[in-house]
Order: C-alpha cells, then structure tokens, then sequence
C-alpha cells in the first residue's frame, strides 16, 4: 500500500506525518475499540515497525493537542486500569524472544495513553487466509503450522503465563509462511471485568468453560489454551468454530470430527482436536506436549511451511477489536451478564447465573455488545408452500418438479424461569415449565417477539428480534 493510497479511516487516529522521537507515523493499518495499528518508519535503523496505540474507543477521546481526553471522569479507574494491563502486556512480550511470538521492541507512555513498538510482520491473518484461500488448508498444510505454533505456546506456559485468547485472528501468517502468535487482548478483557461485560470480551466457540467462571484463575491451566488451539483446528478443519462452551454446558451438540470422519483429514488429527475440544478440563490434554503426542508431532519440522498467497499490503495485523457503533449486529446473539461457577456446572449440569444483554424495560440506558452463538441442533422446518401450479399448453408437457422453498430459519430459544411464572409471546400465554437446570424451551420463526414474563416479583418484558437460525439464552431476572 503506498501512501497515496485511500488510507484507512479509523476515528481519534495520530495523522500521517506524527512523529515519536525517531518513529515517523506512516499509515494507520488497524483500529478498532481498544486501539490503533499504525505503520511507522524508524529513522534511526531506517526500517518500518508497527507501533499500537492504547486508544479505548468507548472511554475516550483525542483532544486537538492529540492527547487522550476522558469522555467522564467516571471512566477513569476503568481506563488506567486497561492502560496497566497494556504496559504489562508489552513488557511480558519483551521478555520472550521466539520467532513465533511477537517481539516487542519498546513501548512508552505518551499523549496520555501508551505505545508499544513491534517487529513489522508483513502477510495476514489465519482467518483471513482461510477465508481468501481455503483450498490451501489441508493436514499436510496444518502438521507444518502446528509445531512453531505450539512452541510459541509452550515458551508462554513454562514461563508462568496463558495466552487466554488463541484465535484465527491472533495468529498471522508470515508472507514466508511462519506463523506469529500475536498479542494477549489483556487491556480488552481488563476493561470487560470492570464493566461486568467480561463474558462479552471472550471469543464465542473459541473461549472454554472456565474462562466463563467466578474463579477462572485457579481453573485456567494449559489446557485452557489448548481449548482455544483445538477450535482453531476445527475451524481450520470444517470452516466453523465448535458450538459456544456455555451453550453446550446446556445442551452439548458437539459433534465430534472422529465420528464425522470429515474427508481429507486422518483419524489421529481428528480424534486430538476432539480431545482438546472436550467440555471438562480435565478430559483435555494438560500441556502442550501432550497434544502434541495425540498426534505424533515433532517439536519443529524441518520443511518450511506452504507460502501464503499475500494480496494486498504487509502488515503487523495486531488484532483490535471493531468499534461498538460500527460492528454489525449478530441475528443470533447470547450475552452472559453474570459469570458462574465451574464445579457446580459440571457436577450438575446448571447453567447458573446466566443471562442475555437484552434489556428489560426500565432497565439501563444502553444494551451492551452481542456475542454470536453457534447452535447445530437440528431445527424445526416451517411449513413449505407447493410451487405454482404449471399452465396448460396446447400440446401437454410434463408436469414439472415443483421448486422446494427453503425452510424459514428457526430459533431455538431458553428462557430462564421460575416455577409458578407465566409467560406471554406476543400476547399469546406460552404452555412453558422450567426444566431442572431452570430453562424453559420453545422454537420460534423469524420476527420480532415480545416476552412478558409474571411472577411474584410482578411482570418484566423483554423484546427479541430473530432474523436466522440459532440459540438465544434469555434471563428476565437479570
């Protein structure tokens, strides 16, 4: 991308020409709701470099002196803690130097805010080179992948810490073909927990159980990264992340690829991307070396991986989350407002605490973000309308087929309830009774539904809006 090219129109964003010491800004490459991705030029050792800048969208704003102004003062504990995370995010990255992590070079705090200053990587991300190329991916294409991707993962975990946000967008592929795991999203999901949206920071199909958990921290290991790893296998595999953790702590539609035998792929891959993806911790496997034993890995193969077919410019690609204002919203969505306890899910099989980012009338003034839920059970089919009848023509003609109308999609929705509640869809009273994990179930087709809910605590409603098939987890008492 050469500079007179139509530059990326991200808001609050340094201009083209700003200079930190001897970093010349050249293009903005990335941005989004936690922070800006800019092309910089390093006048001193005349070589490009990615510099991020800590710029939380929804907390503030850059003033005219290009300073980071508060958009309330009430944000600010929230703001300085994300900025913490981000500086002790940049020095643990300095600390590794594997060439499959990246390598921070400095970072500084500047303009109110902190920067970090990284090796350039030119080539793109995981997702995007399956989404560009996906006949490139096959097993022989991902057994040259996996060893320096699992090294970088194993030099994390001996050091004392967990990457806790493996995904196709934070691994890029190196126009040579290598592999980088990039940043940990530690300021992103700081900032989630103090706003009680950390549910909503995690990665729908790509987060295990325990990272949904009051006590994540004494129950994320190993192999809460091999979770992640083993959905990027899949994803990688079938074209589709595993169903979301929590969805399937309710009802588990996990289909497992061993017994789906998809074409192309051997058993042992197969059977190890099912191990990694098991709902229990402790059915995973506990370290990086035994996943890689599943399936008869070495520790680095020696042939260099397939080129990736780059279009377009090289870039750091450092993830960074889209703005709230500007992201699409998900046709199937499953917020998770409160986290729950682990132990007591997978003795009981409860789903406790949980709840959709619907408001209810007379809540708060602001819906938080959507986080998309993938759900494979099979679905209702609406009913299906005969095809027009053929006109008569003087000589007959065969009649032909008639053209099958796709079934409409259809929802599969669990609603939280109380015994003795009722429930009304639309005016209509719903036959519903909780079960014994406390969800009521029922399909509905595309539309807009309104739910009124009664109970001893009076009548709440809540409006839902369904536009494709999927899962939506209501809780009215949220």
């Amino acid at each position: 991308m050469s500079e007179h090219d139509n530059p990326l129109n991200v808001p609050n964003a340094l201009p083209v020409g700003y200079r930190f010491n001897e970093f010349e800004i050249k293009e903005v490459i990335g941005g989004g709701g936690f922070g800006i991705v800019y092309r910089a030029w390093d006048h001193q050792l005349e070589r490009d470099i990615a510099i991020k800048e800590f710029m939380p969208a929804s907390l503030a704003v850059r003033s005219d002196d290009l300073n980071l102004v508060l958009r309330s003062e009430r944000f600010s504990k929230t703001f300085h803690a994300g900025l913490n995370s981000f500086i002790q995010e940049a020095r643990l990255l300095a600390r590794f130097n594997h060439p499959n992590l990246l390598h921070v070079l400095r970072f500084w705090v500047q303009n109110d805010t902190a920067y970090m200053g990284t090796v350039f990587y030119s080539g793109t991300t995981l997702s995007a080179l399956r989404e560009r190329n996906p006949q490139q991916v096959d097993e022989t294409w991902i057994r040259r992948l996996l060893p320096p991707l699992l090294g970088a993962i194993k030099t994390i975990h001996e050091a004392g810490y967990l990457h806790r946000d493996i995904s196709l967008d934070n691994i890029q592929i190196q126009s040579s073909g290598e592999p980088v795991l990039l940043d940990f999203g530690s300021a992103r999901k700081t900032i989630g927990n103090l706003s009680d949206e950390s549910e909503t920071m995690l990665r729908p199909g790509y987060a295990p159980i325990e990272q949904y958990s009051d006590n994540d921290e004494s129950e994320q290991g190993a192999w809460t990264d091999i979770y992640a790893l083993g959905a990027v296998l899949h994803t990688l595999i079938t074209g589709a992340p595993p169903p979301v953790s929590v969805v399937r702590s309710i009802e588990d539609n996990y289909q497992p690829l061993a017994q789906r035998r998809v074409p192309g792929y051997s058993a042992a891959l197969l059977s190890a991307v099912d191990c990694a993806l098991a709902l229990k911790p402790e059915d995973r496997p506990q370290s990086i070396d035994a996943f890689a034993e599943l399936m008869a890995l070495p520790e680095r193969e020696p042939e260099p991986l397939l080129s990736a077919k780059i279009t377009g410019p090289g870039t750091m690609l450092v993830p960074v989350e889209e703005a709230e204002e500007a992201a699409p919203v998900s046709p199937v969505k499953a917020l998770l407002g409160h986290r729950f306890a682990l132990p007591g899910l997978v003795a009981a099989g409860v789903l406790l605490g949980l709840c959709v980012g619907l408001l209810m009338s007379g809540g708060d003034d602001s819906a938080p973000p959507t986080a998309s839920v993938q759900h494979s059970a099979p679905a209702a089919q609406a009913p299906v309308e005969p095809a027009a009848a053929p006109t008569e023509t003087a000589q007959r003609q065969p009649d032909p087929e008639p053209e099958a109308v796709p079934p409409e999609p259809v929802a599969q929705v669990y609603l939280r309830l109380k015994q003795g509640e009722r429930v009304q869809v639309n005016g209509k009273q719903q036959a519903l009774v909780p079960a014994a994990n406390g969800f009521a179930a029922l399909q509905l087709a595309p539309g807009k539904y309104t739910f009124a809910i009664s109970g001893q605590d009076g009548t709440r409603e809540q409006t839902l809006s369904i536009s494709e098939e999927g899962v939506w987890l209501l809780d009215p008492h949220s």
